[in-house]
């Protein structure tokens, strides 16, 4: 029997912030490592604290009524990682997944992830689905989970759809543009994020959502990802908002 989501969560409130939200926020959590190592600390304890500001981040973010929370959990390049720390940011997950995910329906959350589904454990993708399937109704903060997610491999399967398409004669080669390609990329029917947020003092992509990005925002936090919280992330905000956005044209700022 499916749970009914439980509606009477606090409502969404005005963040600390001086304009009206953006309506999707990415982000590459940072610096879990180096917060450990500075501290003494095995890097699994860096993840650990890690887990605890993703749950911090994914309160605000309803909290404030934000619709789209875009979270680089796991890279299609993480496995390359010593087979002792892959094996624990499994079991996070599968915590998460497990613990977490009623505080997540009941909070109105949909869960969407994106990343290439095949080969995965059988047991972590059926806790991916299973999230899914149980939130798939939910109207609030839709929170997509980058999973065994790269940007290339993304745009890669989408091209090979768009040629398997046309050498079967279901699309022609003029029908192929960017609103077809869009369409077959894992985040397809999702808005490109406006503010990309990455902790930890880093400054590149590492090949997250190098097609939705084309426009959006950078925001780059000096903080290591175990201790970003509200106040980061309406300073973050306030940032965007002091932006002029122009998208290849001119404001009003500019004429």
């Amino acid at each position: 029997m499916t749970a009914t989501p439980d509606r009477s969560v606090e409502a969404p409130q005005v963040s600390r912030v001086s304009g009206d939200l953006p309506e999707h926020v990415a982000f590459i959590m940072d610096g879990n490592g180096r917060w450990a190592k500075a501290r003494g600390l095995p890097r699994t304890e860096g993840h650990r604290h890690g887990l605890e500001a993703l749950r911090r981040t994914v309160r605000h973010a309803v909290r404030i009524g934000l619709k789209y929370m875009t979270i680089y959990s796991f890279s299609s390049e993480n496995w390359r990682r010593p087979e002792g720390e892959v094996s624990f940011l499994m079991g996070l997950l599968r915590r998460f997944l497990q613990r977490d995910l009623t505080e997540i329906h009941n909070a109105n959350v949909r869960i969407k992830v994106i990343g290439e589904r095949d080969d995965l454990e059988p047991s972590i993708l059926k806790l991916l689905v299973d999230a899914e399937h149980l939130t798939r109704n939910n109207t609030g903060l839709t929170l997509v989970v980058a999973f065994n997610y790269g940007a290339r491999d993304e745009i890669t399967r989408a091209v090979g759809r768009l040629a398997k398409e046309v050498a079967e004669g279901r699309i022609s080669p003029d029908e192929v543009n960017e609103r077809a390609i869009e369409d077959r990329l894992d985040t397809a029917g999702i808005p490109d994020p406006d503010l990309i947020i990455r902790t930890s003092g880093e400054q590149r992509l590492s090949n997250f959502l190098m097609w939705q990005a084309a426009y959006a925002e950078f925001y780059f936090c000096p903080t290591y990802w175990p201790d970003f919280d509200a106040a980061d992330f309406d300073a973050a905000l306030d940032a965007f908002y002091s932006r002029d956005r122009r998208f290849g044209g001119l404001t009003a700022k500019a004429l």
